[in-house]
C-alpha cells in the first residue's frame, strides 16, 4: 500500500519524507522519540538533561494550561485545577471509575452514565481525550522545538489490555492535539521491538515483558512469528508500583520516630516532603547499602536489607501476577525465550533478582527503563515511515469505519490503519420507547460529524419488539476481509432479529481524496471536538430530562410537594441550557439535577423495595 506524506502546514501532500514520531502516553511520565542517524533517541528537554515529561496538567487560568514538570509542583498547592493519572480514566465511564474516585484529587462528574467521564476544573468540563491532548501537544512541540521543524504523524504506545474504547480515545487525543496517529501499538510490543527483538521476521520466539512504573504494573506474555506480534496473555495490578515502594518507607520512617501516620500525612507540605525523601532513598539504595537523612526533624534511616523486607510483599504480589500471567497463556517459564524490562522501578535490585529467578534466566535490562516503551514506538514508526525493509507490514485500511449515532455523530467500529483482515464488534440500544426499527448508516473518514465524511451505504433492522428506550441490545459488528469487502452485520440480542450487508469500503476515492480527508481532520479536530463535545452533552442531558419525568410520575407518592417543585425547576433549568450552545452550562446543569435527586432516587428504591417484599420471607 502506498504511504501519503502529508504537509499538514500548508494543506498539500509532502514531497519531503516525513519524521514519524513514536510516543510513550504514560500515566506518570511521557516521552516522544524519533530515529536518528539509524538510531532510536529519546527527545530531552531544553537543559538537554530529561527525557520524561511528567503526565500533568494544570490549569492557571481557562487559558492557561501548563503540563509537565511545572504542573507537578502544583499537585499539593492547587490540587482542584491539576490533573495527573489521567490515562488511567481514557474511555472509561463514571461507573468504571467509581470504585477508586477518591484517589484523585480533582472532582470527576458523576452523571450516573455509560458515557466518557468528564473531570470539572472550575466551572469547565474537560474530558480525558482532551486533557490527553495537552500532554501529546507538549511533546509535539518539544520535538519540534529539537527538529526545527513541524511534525505530523506520530505511532502512540497503550498497554496491552486497552479496549477499542480506550484506543479510540487515544486516538483521538492525538487527533486533537494535530497529529496523524498511524498506529495504535501495544506497549510490550514496542519495548519488544527496542531490544531488537521481533525485528527478524523469520524468529519464532515467547516473550514475557514485565513493566512496573509508578503507579502500575503489567505482565505480558507475547509470542512473535513472522514479524507479527501476538498478545498470548496479560495481568497485573493498576494500583501497585514505586509509589507504593515509597509509601513503604514514609511509613517505616514513622515507625521509627514513634509518629501517627494518619496524623502526619494530613500536614500536605510535610507528606510531601516524606515522599520525595522516600523516593530519593529508593533511588540511592540501587547503588549504595544505606541511606540517611532528616525531613522537617524526622529522622530517616534505611538499610537496603531493611528496604528489601519493606517492598518484598509488594514484589510478591508481581511474581504471583506473572505466575497467573503463564498459566493463563498455558505454557511454563521454560516455554520463555527472553524478559524484558520496562519502568523505572524494574531499576530496584530486588526486582530484577525475582524477575530472573521466577523466569530462570537473565532479562534484558540494557536499556534505560523509562525510555524502552517510546525507543520502540520510534522503530514501529521508522517501519512505517518504509526505511525498514525486512520487517512484515500486514495491510491497512486506509480510513476509519463507523456508522451514525443520535445527533450525526460519526462512531468509529474499525479505526484507520486498522489491520486488514479484521473484525471488531460493538453494543447499540434504542433512543426512543417503542421503537422497532433502526436504521444503520455506514460511513468513511476521519470527522467526528458524518456530514463532513464519505456515506458508503445503509440498511435497516427491522422487527424490533416495541420496549423501553435503552433496553433492546443491538450488538453491529464490522468484518473488513482481506480484499477490503466490509460486511455489516446488526443483530437484536434479546429477539434474535437480524440484518446484514456487504460493502466495498475501499474502492472508489483516490489517494489525493484520501490524504485531503487526513488534513481536514486535523486541521478542524478542535472545532470538530467541540461539536462533538456539545452533540453528547444535549444526548445525556436529554435521556436525563426523560428519565427525571418519569421519576417525579412513578414516585409522585413518595416526593415531597418541595421535593417535586425543586426537581421539575432544576429539569426545566436543564432543558434550557439544552437549548444553548454552551456545553459546560449543560454539564453544570446535569451535575446539580443528580446531586439533588440521587438521595431522593435511594430513597424510591428503598420504598419500592419494601413494598414489594412485603408479606414475603427471604
Amino acid at each position: 500500500m502506498a504511504k501519503i506524506g502529508i504537509n499538514l502546514k500548508e494543506g498539500k501532500i509532502a514531497d519531503k519524507k516525513e519524521v514519524i514520531i513514536g510516543i510513550d502516553l504514560g500515566t506518570t511520565n511521557s516521552l516522544v522519540a524519533y530515529i536518528k542517524d539509524g538510531n532510536a533517541v529519546a527527545v530531552k528537554d531544553k537543559t538537554g538533561k530529561n527525557t520524561l515529561v511528567p503526565s500533568i496538567v494544570h490549569f492557571a487560568s481557562p487559558t492557561e494550561v501548563i503540563v509537565g514538570d511545572q504542573a507537578k509542583e502544583r499537585l499539593i498547592s492547587d490540587p482542584q485545577n491539576t490533573i495527573y493519572s489521567v490515562k488511567r480514566l481514557m474511555g472509561k465511564s463514571h461507573q468504571d471509575v467509581a470504585n477508586f474516585e477518591q484517589y484523585f484529587g480533582y472532582t470527576i462528574l458523576d452523571e450516573d452514565t455509560e458515557s466518557l467521564v468528564k473531570i470539572r476544573v472550575g466551572d469547565r468540563y474537560y474530558t480525558p481525550i482532551e486533557l490527553s491532548a495537552n500532554i501529546l501537544t507538549e511533546l509535539k512541540t518539544r520535538i519540534e522545538q529539537s527538529l526545527g521543524e513541524t511534525v505530523s504523524k506520530a505511532v502512540i504506545t497503550v498497554p496491552a489490555y486497552f479496549n477499542d474504547a480506550q484506543r479510540q480515545a487515544t486516538r483521538d487525543a492525538g487527533k486533537l492535539a494535530g497529529l496523524d496517529v498511524l498506529r495504535i501499538v501495544n506497549e510490550p510490543t514496542a519495548a519488544s521491538l527496542a531490544y531488537g527483538i521481533g525485528l527478524d521476521e523469520n524468529a519464532d520466539q515467547t516473550i514475557a515483558v514485565y513493566d512496573l512504573g509508578g503507579g502500575t504494573f503489567d505482565i505480558s506474555i507475547l509470542h512473535i512469528q513472522n514479524g507479527i506480534f501476538e498478545v498470548l496473555s496479560t495481568n497485573g495490578d493498576t494500583f501497585l508500583g514505586g509509589d507504593d515502594f515509597d509509601r513503604a518507607i514514609v511509613d517505616f520512617w514513622l515507625k521509627q520516630n514513634n509518629l501517627n501516620t494518619k496524623e502526619v500525612m494530613q500536614d500536605k507540605a510535610l507528606s510531601q516532603a516524606l515522599r520525595l525523601g522516600a523516593e530519593e532513598a529508593k533511588q540511592k539504595l540501587s547503588t549504595q547499602e544505606e541511606f540517611k537523612t532528616e525531613i522537617q526533624g524526622i529522622k530517616g534511616e534505611l538499610t537496603r536489607a531493611d528496604f528489601n523486607v519493606l517492598i518484598q510483599p509488594l514484589v510478591d504480589k508481581t511474581i504471583t501476577a506473572c505466575r497467573l500471567a503463564l498459566k493463563d497463556a498455558k505454557l511454563t517459564t521454560k516455554d520463555i525465550d527472553h524478559i524484558v524490562m520496562v519502568g523505572g522501578s524494574t531499576r530496584v535490585p530486588l526486582v530484577k533478582t525475582e524477575v530472573a529467578q521466577f523466569f530462570e534466566k537473565a532479562i534484558h535490562d540494557e536499556l534505560n527503563p523509562d525510555e524502552v516503551v517510546a525507543l520502540g514506538a520510534a522503530i514501529q514508526a521508522d517501519v512505517l515511515a518504509g526505511n525498514q525493509r525486512d520487517i512484515l507490514l500486514l495491510d491497512i485500511t486506509p480510513l476509519s469505519l463507523g456508522i451514525e449515532t443520535v445527533g450525526g455523530l460519526m462512531d468509529v467500529i474499525i479505526a484507520r490503519n486498522a489491520k486488514v483482515p479484521s473484525k471488531v464488534g460493538r453494543q447499540y440500544t434504542t433512543s426512543v420507547d417503542g421503537q422497532v426499527n433502526l436504521k444503520i448508516a455506514v460511513f468513511q473518514g476521519e470527522r467526528d460529524m458524518v456530514t463532513d465524511n464519505r456515506k458508503l451505504g445503509e440498511f435497516i433492522l427491522k422487527g424490533i419488539p416495541p420496549m423501553p428506550a435503552g433496553i433492546p441490545k443491538i450488538e453491529i459488528q464490522f468484518i473488513l476481509n482481506a480484499d477490503g469487502i466490509l460486511k455489516v452485520k446488526a443483530k437484536e440480542l434479546r429477539s434474535g432479529v437480524e440484518q446484514e450487508i456487504d460493502i466495498k469500503a475501499q474502492y472508489g476515492i483516490s489517494e489525493e481524496e484520501m490524504a485531503k480527508m487526513l488534513i481536514d481532520s486535523i486541521q478542524n479536530a478542535k472545532g470538530d471536538m467541540e461539536k462533538r463535545a456539545l452533540l453528547e452533552a444535549r444526548n445525556e442531558a436529554n435521556n436525563i430530562i426523560l428519565s427525571g419525568e418519569k421519576f417525579i410520575v412513578h414516585n409522585a407518592k413518595i416526593l415531597s410537594d418541595e421535593e417535586t417543585k425543586t426537581t421539575k425547576a432544576l429539569l426545566e433549568a436543564l432543558r434550557q441550557t439544552v437549548a444553548g450552545e454552551d456545553k459546560d452550562a449543560i454539564n453544570k446543569a446535569m451535575e446539580e439535577l443528580n446531586a439533588y435527586t440521587g438521595p431522593l432516587a435511594h430513597r424510591a428504591m428503598d420504598v419500592n423495595i419494601a413494598a414489594a417484599m412485603k408479606g414475603k420471607k427471604i
